[in-house]
């Protein structure tokens, strides 16, 4: 299951929809063909299909930094209004791929694995599987350790097997090992949020190859 996987060539799966929640719908998603961006103006957590999704949920409630922001905000980790959960269910009802950072206390929460290592995928006892990547490989200009949820998925991609080489900017200074004195830049919190365009591709192919009955209605809609 961790082989490459190879798009079938057709037009059909070139052009298949796929719906991109939690993204800015003037962002990297919106430059990609057969993508339907569900940004501020929609509220992803009614997405109701058919298309299958990649999904970027809000992550302040979960990530390390959750605790920082309840004590200097008083917004209570893991309260994030049923965001994380209902892009789960959609990923398990549409099938697809679910983006968290590494280290999110979310996949705890709903009973999904901590990926071990980097890189390689791990089946869940509900059938999905897990893995740890780093978009640093993608094209981002810090590591910004990343785990991925897919579901229902016909081959998943091969992804790089070790850590992306030490980053030119860190996200923040939470888990990213800087040595004293280190003076690399930090990135707004605009630009260590956005996805890169290889990387955004990488989760839209996984999402067209799909195997989920969803996608034969999907296909008998074009």
């Amino acid at each position: 299951m961790n082989s490459a996987a190879t798009p079938s060539g057709s037009v059909a799966w070139a052009l298949r929809t796929v719906a991109a929640l939690y993204v800015d719908p003037r962002g990297v998603y919106s430059t990609i063909p057969g993508v339907e961006c569900w940004g501020e103006d929609k509220d992803a957590r009614t997405y109701a299909g058919p298309h299958p999704v990649v999904a970027h949920p809000p992550c302040t409630r979960w990530c390390r930094l959750a605790g920082l922001v309840e004590a200097r905000w008083g917004h209570k980790r893991g309260e994030d209004g049923g965001c994380f959960a209902a892009a789960l269910e959609a990923v398990r009802t549409w099938g697809g791929v679910l983006e968290h950072p590494a280290y999110t206390d979310a996949f705890a929460a709903y009973g999904l694995p901590a990926p071990v290592g980097v890189g390689s995928w791990q089946r869940c006892l509900c059938g999905g599987w897990v893995a740890h990547v780093d978009q640093g490989h993608y094209g981002h200009r810090a590591r910004k350790s990343t785990w991925l949820y897919a579901y229902g998925i016909a081959s998943l991609p091969s992804l790089p097997s070790l850590p992306s080489p030490p980053a030119e900017c860190l996200v923040s200074w939470c888990g990213n090992h800087v040595a004293a004195g280190e003076d690399r830049p930090r990135l707004s919190s605009k630009e260590a949020a956005a996805t890169p365009l290889a990387f955004a591709e990488l989760l839209i192919a996984i999402a067209r190859d799909t195997a989920l009955p969803s996608q034969g209605r999907d296909m008998e809609e074009r």
